[in-house]
């Protein structure tokens, strides 16, 4: 049985790939800061589990990482933990870059030491990967895609911390040898996503009966891309990625934001009537938009699919509609996700 070493395994996607690796008999080592994102609700079905070992922690713990790898020597350490949402990013740049930037490469540092001390075929098949983001790109005219060729061009606080973090991962492969992978994703939906993300956001204050703030005239474009889509990626590009290489991976489903509020409203209108029978729609409201708001995101991932053979399973219409029931049959976690610090609150407006 292989072990990985998960980081931010009770955040939304590497809860989600946690879930998805102890089933398919991969013991997972789970090391989470739990900030306010991080939620062991994620992981109750993991209660017990001998094959799940949680342990709450910071990447840049450089003892503490150095002992869970001394601990467990595991085969593959999957780096999830991150500071994600830009708006967040906006009213607070300083924590994206201590975590992104200087947890990053503290984690990079354990795990080249310890990489250093294997030996044999343990030493040749250990694989670092790295979880990033599309939005170390910039923004997109109203045609092309980003390839793993697109120069970086990032627009907002998280962005460039991501983009940094990024380097650092490339800059350990070729200064030290460290074997790295590092995977580029489009928006995540699904399962388990916290509510001050667009999709998630959208059901609750739908539920609520309050106001669906849509920044500017809704009309950014993003590649949606289904969770359970996203972690079959990365276990693809963890078995058979060649070392060195980053891969874009992508819904194929690219939706202008006010196209996904509006598929949201009929999807609930369908499920979860409102009392007064108007349609959710006019809940949507038009709200100032987001400073450097990035236009469009599109990612090309014809590498992935021609080299390594993934494509994604779920269109964004089989997608959507799973999110929402997962939601509607879930609002028990939503609830306790929500008695923490965030309500729901506009932030990231830099006024």
């Amino acid at each position: 049985m292989p072990t990985w070493l998960v980081t931010g395994g009770a955040g939304f996607i590497g809860g989600n790939f946690a879930l998805q690796a102890i089933p398919r008999r991969i013991r997972v080592v789970n090391l989470d800061a739990l900030t306010y994102a991080g939620n062991l609700d994620t992981l109750s079905s993991l209660r017990g589990n001998p094959d799940h070992v949680f342990v709450q922690g910071d990447i840049g713990d450089r003892e503490l990482v150095s002992r869970l790898l001394a601990e467990h020597r595991p085969d593959a350490v999957i780096n999830f933990a991150a500071e994600s949402h830009v708006d967040r990013s906006i009213d607070g740049p300083a924590a994206f870059v201590q975590t992104n930037v200087v947890g990053t490469l503290g984690l990079l540092e354990s795990v080249r030491d310890y990489w250093k001390s294997l030996e044999g075929q343990a030493k040749q098949a250990f694989r670092f990967l790295h979880v990033s983001t599309d939005e170390v790109y910039g923004t997109l005219g109203e045609t092309g895609k980003f390839s793993e060729a697109t120069p970086y061009a990032p627009n907002s606080p998280y962005s460039a911390s991501k983009a940094a973090s990024d380097h650092l991962v490339r800059a350990f492969h070729h200064t030290y040898g460290l074997p790295v992978l590092t995977t580029n994703c489009s928006n995540n939906y699904g399962p388990y996503h916290f509510p001050e993300k667009l999709i998630p956001l959208v059901i609750a204050k739908a539920l609520a009966g309050e106001p669906l703030p849509v920044y500017g005239d809704g009309k950014q474009v993003r590649d949606w891309l289904f969770v359970a889509d996203h972690c079959e990626a990365i276990r693809t590009v963890l078995a058979k990625g060649r070392v060195g290489e980053t891969y874009n991976v992508g819904g194929n489903s690219e939706k202008q934001n006010i196209e996904v509020v509006r598929t949201i409203c009929r999807l609930l209108d369908q499920r979860r009537p409102r009392e007064d029978g108007q349609p959710r729609e006019t809940q949507i409201v038009h709200v100032a938009d987001r400073p450097g708001h990035d236009r469009r995101y599109a990612i090309d991932a014809g590498k992935l699919r021609d080299e390594l053979g993934w494509e994604p399973s779920y269109t964004f219409e089989q997608g959507i509609a799973e999110t929402v029931d997962w939601y509607l049959d879930n609002q028990d976690w939503v609830r306790r996700v929500l008695d923490g610090s965030y309500r729901l609150e506009r932030i990231g407006a830099a006024a």
